[in-house]
């Protein structure tokens, strides 16, 4: 009688969440549905697979032509009255057929049990590995080595050459946040090795443009850093290490990384962490001028007007009431606007974020996705564009989309808004509150941590 009543309350649970059941794809069929419109590829692995690094025993990198993205950790990160909106906006509806696949048979069994249990039409595909090794079409992006996972950098702090790295040194991994290493409280816990990095050693009040090469030259030599270098940097705030990024890349640093997740994806994926104190040992030469690559900057307003004239396409990436006018964004600045002529290019919701550019989990959105929106903006992979912000660290952000993607004429516009309002002859647009309306982002998860085991609404 219990078994009896057992099942019984298995099936109305099942009724109540409209739970569909997973069955499997196999290799030819998956490859006879390729072009399928019914049909959605999801791939639920790390960003660094999907971007292009190759998975365990493999041959190629990155991800089957043409499938979006849905890891499966994000799922403990997305509240759950917004998931049906959330995967809307990826295009994920229960009128397809979604094919999800991953190298992780626990992942992909976690990500479409989920889906299933939520009344979506779910296929597992479990060959990624054999699709991998075949012929058949992937997709990656050309620099997609510029972000590295917790486990790509814990392989080369060891010693090993993981994929794309070169270097017979170990990568020296900056802490990169504002202050001294006694105002860094981020870099109280540290990944062992790691070096604080004062986002003041590269840029300077009151503007906030980069420094003079030769004060950026000295703190480099200072902090042990030349041309040939390799870094990866990381923040709190992932903001400053991209920031950071771009000024060594415009100094001329070859080979600098970004930690994608930053501390909280290397400890989540269970490495060890730290609080020594390290000190760098200073070198004494760059081995270049810096800097090496001035065409990564655009300096100040009238070098964009210039540009401008040329066909440059101006983004702002401060936020949506900063774009129309209704705030500054800063207490130090107290003019409101924009550069005439300014796009808007998606940001967060206030001078402090970038959440339209994360997912859920707090890595790097993919720059798939980033470009779709920028589309709808006007904004092409062709085009010539300078990135803003207010004083240059968000803009350092979508900037590092673009590097990922591979496109050849981006820049960030380092003066931003500040540089811009100081002197009132510059064009300004302002008042367009009301007049035009904020583009979706498709990228609203909410900031409630799903309950564990929690699958469907009771």
């Amino acid at each position: 009688m219990k078994a009896k009543l057992a099942l019984l309350l298995s099936f109305l649970l099942l009724l109540g969440c409209d739970q569909k059941v997973v069955r499997d794809i196999n290799f030819q069929q998956l490859v006879n549905n390729l072009d399928n419109p019914n049909y959605i590829i999801i791939d639920t692995r790390a960003d660094s697979l999907y971007f292009g690094f190759k998975d365990q025993h493999t041959n190629r990198g990155g991800h089957i032509k043409g499938a979006i993205q849905f890891t499966t950790g994000w799922l403990d990160f997305i509240d759950d009255d917004k998931f049906t909106h959330f995967a809307e906006g990826k295009g994920i509806t229960k009128d397809k057929t979604l094919v999800f696949y991953d190298s992780n048979t626990d992942d992909l069994e976690r990500v479409t049990a989920e889906f299933a249990a939520r009344g979506y039409n779910v296929l597992s595909f479990k060959e990624f590995v054999r699709y991998a090794n075949s012929t058949y079409p992937m997709e990656k992006f050309p620099n997609y080595w510029l972000s590295v996972s917790p486990n790509w950098l814990h392989a080369a702090l060891n010693g090993e050459k993981p994929e794309s790295y070169t270097s017979n040194k170990k990568p020296m991994v900056l802490e990169v946040s504002w202050g001294n290493i006694q105002q860094a409280k981020s870099y109280a816990i540290h990944i062992p090795g790691a070096y604080h990095f004062n986002t003041d050693w590269i840029e300077n009040a009151p503007v906030w443009n980069l420094s003079d090469p030769n004060v950026i030259k000295e703190n480099l030599l200072k902090n042990g850093i030349n041309k040939d270098t390799p870094i990866v940097v990381y923040s709190a705030n992932q903001m400053a290490a991209l920031r950071v990024l771009w000024a060594l890349k415009w100094a001329g640093v070859e080979d600098v990384r970004f930690l994608n997740g930053g501390l909280n994806a290397w400890i989540d994926a269970e490495l060890p962490t730290e609080k020594t104190i390290n000190y760098p040992t200073p070198v004494s030469e760059f081995g270049l001028t810096i800097p090496a690559n001035p065409q990564l900057s655009i300096p100040m307003p009238a070098d964009v007007m210039n540009a401008q004239k040329a066909g440059l396409k101006l983004i702002s990436n401060r936020s949506w009431e900063e774009y129309i006018g209704q705030i500054s964004g800063y207490d130090y600045i107290s003019r409101k606007g924009e550069p005439k002529g300014a796009i808007w290019g998606f940001a967060g919701k206030t001078s402090a974020d970038m959440a339209d550019y994360y997912d859920p989990d707090g890595t790097l959105r993919n720059p798939n996705e980033i470009i779709a929106l920028w589309k709808k903006q006007g904004i092409e992979p062709t085009d010539h564009v300078a990135f803003y912000c207010g004083t240059g660290w968000r803009a350092s952000v979508a900037w590092f989309v673009t590097q990922i993607a591979g496109w050849q004429h981006s820049q960030v516009y380092d003066g931003g808004w500040n540089a811009w309002q100081m002197d009132i002859n510059n064009p300004v647009q302002e008042g367009v509150a009301g007049k035009i309306t904020k583009p979706d982002a498709l990228n609203d998860f909410g900031d409630i941590v799903k309950k564990p085991g929690q699958s469907c609404k009771s």
